[in-house]
């Protein structure tokens, strides 16, 4: 997959996973493959952003407002954790800024 966003472009949950809290976390199910994943708080964070279209820079800044981090550290966790959800399905890319 093909992973090169603008921080403009949006990013979006499918509709193929069901999610539950897990400790202080998610537990996903990808519905598709019927592969388990688990997101620790930020990314559960990260999870309920998505579940709109939302722009990159967007779930970015919202990580930093919310948790006591860098922000290049904010930067490649939140990028490598979409990529990641991307790459098995459980979000999408919108190579433009949805308005």
């Amino acid at each position: 997959m093909n992973w090169n966003p603008s921080e403009h472009d949006c990013v979006s949950a499918t509709g193929d996973a069901v999610a539950c809290e897990f400790g202080n976390g998610l537990a996903l199910l990808n519905l598709k493959s019927n592969v388990y994943y688990s997101l620790n708080g930020v990314g559960a964070f990260i999870w309920e952003l998505i579940q709109e279209p939302r722009p990159i820079v967007d779930i970015r800044g919202a990580v930093l407002a919310r948790y006591n981090v860098d922000a290049e550290r904010c930067r490649a966790d939140v990028d490598a954790l979409l990529r990641g959800l991307a790459e098995n399905g459980l979000a999408r890319l919108h190579n433009e800024a949805l308005v």
